[in-house]
């Protein structure tokens, strides 16, 4: 049974990130499931490090992108989601290709919402796993 209490496309949620930091990086929203948000960031000049390797930085903007958008459209018609804390393990690097995030709930409350993010490389290797705190917003 999906967690979604707003209607959403993947178009709509791409067209979102027009002019963001999201768009910036080449992060692209993938996929939208029934209780999670899939998306990528590729690796290349603008996401690299120094050493060649994605910067984990990068990897925490793409966590906080994914639940980001899930906290919103799981919070009810007319609320806002804004991060309160996250956190990130790089356990990982990632030199080329892309990494995919997966973010999915682990509470979903009436003023906050917690969820886990995973990121893999294209063998489907763990290379970041982030937590993310979402204060529920009601509306004025």
């Amino acid at each position: 049974m999906p967690i979604w209490k707003k209607s959403a496309t993947l178009a709509a949620l791409n067209a979102a990130n027009h002019n963001t930091a999201a768009q910036h990086l080449g992060i692209e929203i993938t996929e939208l499931g029934d209780d999670f948000v899939r998306g990528r960031v590729p690796v290349d000049h603008r996401t690299v490090q120094p050493f060649g390797l994605l910067h984990g930085g990068v990897s925490v903007v793409l966590a906080e992108s994914l639940g980001s958008i899930g906290a919103y459209y799981a919070s009810p018609e007319g609320h806002n989601a804004v991060g309160l804390d996250i956190n990130a393990n790089h356990l990982r690097s990632a030199t080329s290709g892309w990494v995919t995030g997966t973010a999915r709930p682990v509470h979903i409350g009436r003023s906050t919402q917690v969820w886990q993010i995973e990121m893999v490389n294209e063998a489907g290797e763990l290379t970041c796993v982030s937590r993310l705190t979402m204060a529920i917003l009601a509306p004025r």
